[in-house]
């Protein structure tokens, strides 16, 4: 009996993590019909994802060549983060949930491969990622490394400390800021502009804390150890200095409360001018 080649074992242990991987599946059948119908990128296309076996893989590959400089070659950059995800299997969780987030909810997105190719916020929320399990190995000049290098590329900065959920989508996600103790938890959509920050120079516990599902809306300021609330929505531009509560809108500068969300998951349904917003009730 013939033994299995290399590349033939290599193509069978793809398919058995395909079967098991949906959104991995997806992304590699979307690229080989863009490497058809794209010539010019067919390369760029195969390098990036149809060559490695995993997603981890393939999102290590194509940070590493975005984050790769002088200061810390691609190939170490890409051993680095292979070795997180090696070490901690969430990050590859919260990637899918992250991907399948922006797909999901950006109009603008039409496929996986669209958000994983080119899509910035996708990109500064995985790099976070990264450095958030570098800093709490206590590699925090590395983690503050890549946190810079985020900023410089994206035009997004998040702090390595911060901790952020699963399902996170920043759309556009130029000037987005968290700081160092802000907490962002799972399913929330952020808008470009947005800035979750102090109030000055106080230290401790000093950011805010958004709630599950909440929609933060282009250009908005939240500033103080605040929690807006779960299911809420913030109007675009809105500056909120005074807590959320859940299932809420607010908007204006300063922001007030001017009705319930009217919906069950704004961060879905990513309406930002608050048109709907049923009449509010402080006793509910």
């Amino acid at each position: 009996m013939r033994c299995m080649s290399e590349d033939n074992r290599k193509r069978a242990a793809t398919g058995i993590l395909v079967q098991h991987d949906p959104i991995w599946s997806a992304l590699r059948a979307q690229a080989e019909e863009s490497a058809q119908g794209e010539p010019a990128l067919a390369s760029f296309v195969h390098s990036t994802i149809l060559k490695h076996e995993r997603l981890e893989q393939a999102l290590s590959f194509h940070l590493a060549r975005k984050l790769g400089s002088e200061d810390l070659s691609p190939m170490l950059v890409r051993e680095i983060f292979d070795d997180n995800f090696a070490a901690a299997p969430d990050l590859g969780t919260a990637a899918r949930a992250d991907l399948s987030a922006v797909y999901q909810r950006d109009p603008a997105c039409r496929s996986y491969l669209q958000a994983f190719l080119f899509f910035k916020g996708f990109h500064a929320l995985q790099c976070y990622r990264m450095a958030h399990s570098l800093w709490l190995n206590g590699r925090i000049m590395l983690a503050l490394h890549f946190q810079n290098r985020m900023s410089d590329l994206f035009g997004v900065d998040i702090h390595p400390a911060a901790k952020l959920g699963r399902g996170i989508m920043i759309d556009h996600a130029t000037g987005v800021v968290i700081g160092e103790t802000a907490m962002v938890e799972d399913d929330v959509s952020i808008l470009h502009g947005v800035t979750l920050g102090g109030t000055g120079k106080e230290h401790e516990d000093r950011h805010p804390k958004v709630r599950r599902g909440v929609l933060l809306a282009a250009g908005v300021k939240v500033l103080g150890n605040i929690e807006i609330g779960e299911y809420s929505r913030v109007g675009a531009g809105s500056v909120v200095l005074k807590p959320v509560p859940p299932h809420t809108t607010v908007a204006g500068v300063p922001a007030r409360v001017i009705g319930r969300t009217g919906s069950q998951r704004p961060s879905h349904d990513m309406d930002q001018c608050c048109i709907g917003s049923e009449e509010y009730d402080p006793s509910i």
